[in-house]
């Protein structure tokens, strides 16, 4: 299939993060100090489980991050046209939820509508009843008869590929323990389970087998049913769901992409000059704080959505539209939030300005800027990062906030907040629809619990004062606790 690449905004952003990840993973491999405390998060069987289920919505987001535009048919001897529709890896992988659409609401695992319409009988008759869904269920003769008998034939071959890829990856974790502890295979595989590994693989094999308990009957059904229902205009809302992901992602590590230069360099600057310097920081963020933030994002975004309204020249395609829109969601909700980050910066670098090793350093002289880069800045980066992963959830519900209220992503962009949007009026209707608004609550809660969880681990892992009061310090016991 011919296909051209689309590179989005944000797109490009995101390989730019994945970059630096991996970058910072490489430098951390070869410094101790580094590795030491990424040890102990490895540790932590809550972070290793929260870990193996935000790589899990990494692995979707990132699917849904490579575009591409796929070519129509053209006639021979000419130029290839490209579609003006911009698709990514994940819609091509999950063709038949995104394509096969019904005509409007279905229950979870439906065979028929869920309201009545009138249908007309071969023999002229008109009847008011359930019409049968075009695709859920669509290869049942008699669906009363058997729909659950299919879905347990189906949920049972998708737990058996579950369990086999289960297998797969337990066996080349095992495999991997053994070698590197120089034991046999059932000597790695009894130290996995009893904890006795750098990185908790017991966690991330009991997470991973529920996600596949989950993933496997759900990948063997959705081509035959709607899983999780459909909407009101007959879209999958599994599909959806699954598009929401990648929203969610960057609005939680784009928005930290801006907020951090503001929060870094206006804290620390105004923590380490004092004086003038500290009083204009400090009159800014405190006024920039006094604003109410929802007033401040919904002008800014009207703003936005005027820009961009009126320059349709500049944005020929729908997803060009929502992916311009969301990024500036990401810059307005960047410097909105670096105020928090800021003052707990400005009071570490006044406490560290006056450490002996500090007061040294302006005793030989060294110059200001040497003094922050190499002494202040690696001494608040736990800070930043306790501070980052505590901030992702965060901006992930300010996101499903912000388009409730109509003020975030644009209104035909596919996520959480767009979907509970929606389904605010099916929740009024009689019957009520409720499948929406638990897939997309399901769906962000986990996201959200995970990053929390992950959080948390990262935090007790990188701030030195939970390590003295718990007397641990990368398994070697401190001596002196302050």
């Amino acid at each position: 299939m011919a296909f051209k690449v689309e590179i989005l905004y944000t797109d490009a952003l995101v390989f730019v993060l994945l970059a630096v990840v991996v970058a910072f993973a490489w430098i951390a491999r070869r410094h101790e100090h580094l590795r030491l405390p990424w040890r102990r998060v490895a540790g932590s069987r809550s972070g290793m489980a929260a870990a193996t289920v935000l790589a899990f919505y990494v692995f979707i987001g990132l699917l849904d991050t490579l575009h591409y535009r796929p070519a129509l048919p053209s006639e021979p001897g000419k130029p290839p046209v490209y579609s003006a529709e911009v698709l990514s890896v994940l819609d091509w992988i999950a063709e038949p939820l995104r394509t096969r659409k019904e005509k409007t609401y279905s229950a979870p695992f439906a065979t028929h509508l869920y309201a009545k319409e009138t249908i007309e009988l071969p023999d002229g008759r008109q009847v008011r009843d359930f019409p049968r869904l075009k695709y859920g269920g669509a290869h049942l003769a008699d669906p009363v008869r058997d729909r659950a008998a299919d879905i347990a034939a189906r949920a049972a071959k998708g737990w058996l590929g579950a369990v086999l890829v289960w297998l797969a990856a337990a066996s080349l974790i095992t495999l991997g323990v053994a070698r590197r502890r120089g034991v046999g295979i059932v000597g790695g595989w009894r130290a996995l389970w009893r904890g006795e590994t750098v990185v908790q693989w017991n966690a991330v094999l009991v997470t991973l087998a529920v996600i596949l308990a989950v993933a496997g009957p759900v990948a063997s059904l959705c081509t035959y049913y709607h899983v999780l229902g459909t909407d009101k205009v007959g879209q999958d809302v599994l599909y959806l769901s699954l598009k929401s992901i990648r929203t969610g992602l960057v609005i939680g590590t784009l928005t930290t992409l801006v907020m951090l230069p503001f929060a870094l360099l206006l804290g620390i600057m105004a923590g380490y000059f004092r004086g003038w310097v500290d009083d204009v920081i400090q009159y800014v963020y405190t006024t920039l704080s006094s604003i109410p933030s929802v007033l401040l994002i919904a002008a800014a975004v009207l703003m936005v959505h005027v820009y961009i309204e009126t320059r349709p020249e500049l944005f020929p395609t729908i997803t060009q539209r929502q992916d311009m829109r969301l990024l500036f969601l990401c810059l307005i909700l960047g410097i909105t939030s670096w105020t928090g980050l800021c003052r707990l910066l400005r009071g570490e670098a006044l406490k560290m300005r006056e450490l002996e090793f500090i007061q040294a350093a302006h005793a030989f002289g060294v110059a200001d800027l040497r003094i922050i880069t190499r002494h202040i800045v690696p001494n608040v980066m736990h800070i930043v990062l306790i501070a980052v992963v505590l901030d992702f959830s965060v901006l992930v519900l300010a996101e499903a906030v912000l388009s409730y209220i109509g003020v975030g992503v644009d209104p035909t962009m596919i996520s959480f907040g767009t979907m509970i949007n929606a389904a605010r009026l099916e929740m009024a209707r009689e019957p009520m629809v409720w499948w929406s608004l638990a897939s997309a609550f399901f769906f962000m809660f986990l996201l959200v619990l995970a990053a929390n969880l992950f959080a948390d681990a990262v935090r007790d892992a990188f701030d030195p004062r939970l390590r003295m009061r718990s007397g641990v310090d990368g398994g070697v016991a401190v001596k002196g606790v302050a």
